[in-house]
């Protein structure tokens, strides 16, 4: 079974708040989505690991701490995925960043994919994979499918909203993804969309219906 971990932060749950007012306009949806998506790889990234080296400061030697030279890819699911990518790489700036293109279908449900460009190293980085919802979870899954078929196998996916239906989903798929989850909302509704949610992520974020 996959680890999930459901955020218990004071801000991410004040902020997912204003997020899902219906009142809420899209520039400051957009503003939070990157505020929160910043919190949350805070949190996503608590495990990397570090190594000791020494720093010159003005006053003398200190021992200090970096990241153990460990490469970071940020692979967000088009496109409501890219509403969370610049809060990420305001942290890790230095992540490679490649892109997933996937549309639902909306008889099946099911995900299609248009588009998948990837980093060539993918396979040696650890893969970040953000996307608001966590509805269904075909999309997530189908998205963890690609990147381990570049053979990545460190990936962990990041949502603001998930519905049980879709950890399940993902969980038995990729038992060995871990999944952050801002909050985890009631259940889905007939046509897939999280209940009470806050609507289609996309369409708030890029101002379209």
């Amino acid at each position: 079974m996959a680890q999930v971990i459901i955020m218990d932060h004071p801000l991410i749950h004040h902020k997912i708040s204003i997020l899902r007012d219906v009142n809420t306009g899209n520039k400051q949806f957009r503003e939070l989505v990157d505020e929160i998506s910043m919190l949350m790889v805070y949190e996503a990234t608590r495990d990397l690991p570090l190594t000791e080296t020494d720093v010159q400061t003005p006053c003398g030697v200190a021992k200090a701490h970096v990241l153990d030279g460990k490469k970071l890819a940020l692979v967000p699911i088009l496109r409501a995925g890219l509403g969370m990518t610049n809060g990420i790489l305001s942290l890790i700036p230095a992540a490679k960043v490649g892109h997933i293109g996937l549309y639902r279908d909306h008889e099946t449900l099911e995900p299609h994919e248009y588009y998948c460009k990837l980093p060539e190293d993918i396979a040696n980085r650890l893969v970040i994979i953000p996307d608001p919802m966590l509805a269904t979870g075909g999309s997530a899954s189908a998205a963890v499918s690609f990147v381990k078929a570049r053979g990545a196998r460190n990936i962990k996916f990041i949502c603001l909203i998930a519905a049980p239906e879709g950890i399940e989903r993902l969980s038995h798929d990729h038992p060995d993804v871990s999944i952050y989850c801002g909050c985890v909302d009631e259940k889905l509704n007939e046509k897939g969309y999280i209940v009470p949610g806050l609507g289609d992520a996309g369409d708030r974020i890029f101002g379209t219906k």
